[in-house]
């Protein structure tokens, strides 16, 4: 299971949006267990970029725990191309866009041993100043 914070998907959809119709890809920061959470989304797959995303991630205490990218007028699975290049120990979610508008997002790992992508299950939680608020508000 995956946890992604809505402003990380906010960030998502708007960088897709910003791409269309290109596709767009960037990282997913978060925490690696059970379930893996998604804290923040940042944009640029590059090897290099990679590896200081990484490093970035760990000072902050946090750990690089997937990818993430669009397929404009697509829906929101995995394709040959992601399959070719997919990785066991990353979580894949894909955003599927359809003239500018931000579908259904799915999240995604590989199985080394079938060389085929499983659904991973998903869930959408508030951003935590969102929940901060609530409970504040709440308490008077």
């Amino acid at each position: 299971m995956i946890r992604l914070r809505d402003d990380a998907v906010g960030v998502i959809q708007e960088h897709a949006i910003e791409a269309f119709p290109e596709e767009c890809c960037g990282f997913l920061l978060g925490y690696v267990g059970e379930p893996k959470r998604v804290i923040e989304a940042r944009y640029i797959v590059d090897p290099i970029e990679m590896l200081h995303v990484d490093d970035d991630a760990r000072t902050k205490g946090m750990d690089l725990i997937g990818i993430y990218h669009s397929h404009p007028n697509h829906p929101a699975v995995p394709s040959e191309f992601d399959r070719s290049r997919a990785a066991p120990w990353y979580t894949y979610v894909i955003l599927s866009i359809v003239d500018r508008e931000p579908q259904e997002v799915a999240a995604w790992r590989f199985d080394e041993s079938t060389k085929r992508f499983e659904r991973e299950e998903m869930v959408r939680l508030p951003t935590e100043t969102d929940s901060r608020k609530r409970r504040r508000a709440t308490k008077r």
